[in-house]
């Protein structure tokens, strides 16, 4: 008898996680689509500016009108769906980008490009901080993991859409980015059935909430508050540099090593891989030695090598570049979970906070080291960036949490994510 209990109990448990694995991977396949739809825009700027005659400053408003929207927009999302869970709002916001994506393909003005690029940025802005939140529920109290497999996704895309606009918008001119609006109907339907998971889990009974582990200290709200501005300041760290490479990484090559523009986007292709496979490793490796040991060797361990790149050759350039992409994306996931261990009642707060913060930085800092390059040129901006990894010696200011244990459910995976 006790062993038939025993094997239904085996067998139950083997469900319910390759449940929660089907959800973090359907969050981030869903990344993926929206992150690669996302990126078609800033793909598509020099076709954008040779049809409509646009100015760099113009081009430049587009950028900054999407991360705005999407930046403002986050962390008041996030609020909202901590006080007021919506499960399908995932698939409201989708629909958001296929209308932005379709306004995208038949806009006739600049006007109708920039609502354009508000609608994606509002779209973003509701994916973001709930499917984090809802991936958070799935994790079982593998945070780490769960961050990094959803925003792993993310970055996934973020790298394809360059590709994606080169083969196919390019050449079939601005109506086929049409074709993408498939891309996110498809994202909508994962993203529904999602929904209906997260509204079964919030229907089910609760019986008992997973003790506090008791290795982590009671912080007060003054250093609890504190600690979320070291991390804000560690994020504008990280944004800052890598914002440094995505934009004028290419630029960096050409001017300096004469590459053609072609084997510059093969060099930022292979860089933004390895800031994908480093936020791959980052979660679950924070989840074994504690987030703050991540984020240490993340931020600070990287310094040598930023300081590094403006002086190598184009030999020592590329893996330079890859370790600095990997080193620095580890800490992605680690910040994150770190942030909502601080706050735990306010999961979709923090990482619309987070995220959008993300956002907002990567527009400025672009702009910023636009201006710098112009005023002086691209090898003085990378000399500049190198030393913001130095931030991170904040992260001696950070409580130590204690490492991390997996947490005990007594209902399901979603349990602790409750507020």
């Amino acid at each position: 008898m006790s062993t038939s209990v025993s094997g239904g109990q085996s067998v139950a448990r083997r469900g319910a996680d390759v449940t929660t694995f089907s959800i973090i991977l359907a969050l981030s396949f869903s990344h993926f689509l929206n992150d690669t739809m996302q990126s078609l825009v800033p793909a598509i700027y020099p076709m954008l500016k040779g049809s409509y005659g646009l100015s760099f400053a113009q081009i430049g408003l587009i950028t900054l009108t999407m991360q705005t929207v999407s930046s403002l927009l986050q962390p008041a999302v996030g609020l909202f769906a901590d006080r007021r869970p919506q499960p399908y709002s995932l698939a409201v916001g989708m629909g958001a980008t296929l209308i932005g994506l379709l306004l995208l393909a038949n806009a006739g003005s600049y006007l109708v490009l920039l609502l354009a690029a508000t609608t994606v940025g509002a779209g973003s802005a509701v994916f973001h901080p709930e499917a984090s939140r809802v991936a958070r529920m799935a994790s079982g109290g593998r945070h780490g993991l769960a961050q990094s497999l959803f925003q792993v996704g993310g970055n996934a895309g973020s790298a394809l859409g360059p590709i994606l606009a080169a083969l196919i918008v390019i050449p079939r001119g601005q109506s086929s980015i049409g074709w993408f609006s498939a891309v996110a109907l498809l994202a909508m339907v994962v993203l529904f059935l999602v929904g209906n998971w997260h509204w079964k889990e919030r229907a089910a009974p609760v019986r008992a909430r997973p003790a506090r582990p008791a290795d982590r200290p009671a912080l007060s709200r003054r250093r609890v508050a504190w600690s979320v501005a070291i991390l804000l300041a560690l994020v504008f760290s990280k944004s800052f540099y890598t914002t440094s490479l995505n934009t004028y990484y290419t630029f960096y090559l050409i001017n300096k090593f004469g590459l053609s523009v072609k084997e510059a986007q093969i060099y930022l292709f292979v860089f933004l891989a390895s800031v994908a496979l480093g936020t791959l490793i980052g979660g679950p490796l924070g989840d074994r030695i504690g987030r703050k040991s991540v984020i240490w060797g993340s931020i600070l361990g990287v310094v040598p090598f930023t300081l590094a790149l403006p002086h190598a050759d184009l030999f020592w350039t590329p893996i330079l570049s890859v370790v600095i992409g990997m080193t620095l994306a580890s800490a992605s996931s680690a910040i994150i979970v770190y942030a909502f261990d601080l706050v735990p009642g306010r999961i979709g707060m923090m990482a619309g906070l987070f995220f959008g913060l993300s956002f907002g930085l990567a527009g400025v800092g672009a702009a910023a080291f636009g201006w710098l390059a112009d005023a002086t040129s691209i090898d003085f901006v990378y000399q500049i960036c190198a030393f913001l990894p130095l931030i991170g010696i904040l992260t001696i200011l950070l409580p130590d949490l204690g490492r991390p244990r997996r947490a005990v459910a007594m209902r399901s995976p979603a349990l602790e994510a409750r507020p």
